[in-house]
């Protein structure tokens, strides 16, 4: 599987005072992450982001050039996106987009289907895998054996009726 060169991490909801600046709702694992990037890139154009500071689960950021509530305001809806090369993951992480489209097999080597889509629950995540059948697997150890991000490839344990 091919990895993008930027992350979709988040998306503009609205303006924040009338310095310019926006909130952000956070798609990363938190707002903290997501304030360690130094650059953001929205529709093609790279803003620096000059200050962010987390507020619940969002994030408030001053961009470079955006110096006023209207110009916050043109940013609204937009998808921020993040440089891969500026990540630093720990040993064994990913990113979920990454492993969305990969093959996902038993333990036995039997296929299931293609990891489709990811829900977030308030207990955990679930991997919704669409084969012949559609596979609901929550995304804790006990089911999901290995995911190899790389070779586009997860293993999990299926048990009856899932």
């Amino acid at each position: 599987m091919s990895k993008q060169p930027f992350i979709e991490a988040g998306r503009v909801v609205n303006t924040h005072g009338v310095r310019g600046e926006v909130k952000v709702e956070v798609w990363l694992d938190s707002p903290a992450f997501m304030r360690r990037f130094k650059t953001w890139n929205l529709d093609g154009r790279s803003y620096k982001v000059l200050s962010a500071r987390p507020q619940k689960d969002f994030l408030l950021a001053k961009l470079e050039g955006v110096e006023d509530v209207n110009a916050a305001m043109a940013l609204k809806g937009r998808t921020v996106r993040v440089d891969r090369a500026e990540a630093k993951l720990p040993e064994g992480s990913f990113f979920l987009q990454d492993i969305l489209g990969a093959r996902v097999q038993t333990e036995t080597g039997e296929p299931v289907g293609i990891l489709e889509d990811i829900l977030e629950t308030p207990a955990n995540r679930v991997y919704v895998v669409k084969g012949e059948t559609e596979h609901l697997i929550p995304a804790v150890p006990e089911f999901i054996l290995s995911t190899d991000p790389e070779a586009g490839l997860i293993t999990v344990r299926l048990i009856g009726g899932m």
